[in-house]
């Protein structure tokens, strides 16, 4: 889903949780509603990804969301600095 739908689930209140997680040296942010948990897309249809967990929190509260749950376990912020 892109951030108009989420918009729109948000405004309609089918929002039940908003899940941010980390896997290797970004940030991926998950969305439970009444129908299940989807992950939140780019306008283009690939997955939004933020590198630091201040940008993903400020997007998430831009939304109008104040709770989230955080998952770190698979998070390794140091791979942002391999050369690949």
């Amino acid at each position: 889903m892109d951030r108009k739908t989420l918009r729109a689930l948000i405004d309609a209140g089918a929002v039940r949780k908003v899940r941010l997680v980390g896997e290797g040296p970004q940030f991926r942010a998950e969305v439970e509603t009444q129908t299940g948990m989807m992950v939140v897309n780019t306008t283009a249809g690939k997955l939004r990804t933020w590198a630091t967990l201040d940008a993903a929190a400020k997007w998430i509260r831009d939304l109008g969301i104040g709770t989230l749950q955080l998952e770190l376990e698979k998070w390794q912020p140091a791979q942002r600095l391999l050369k690949l």
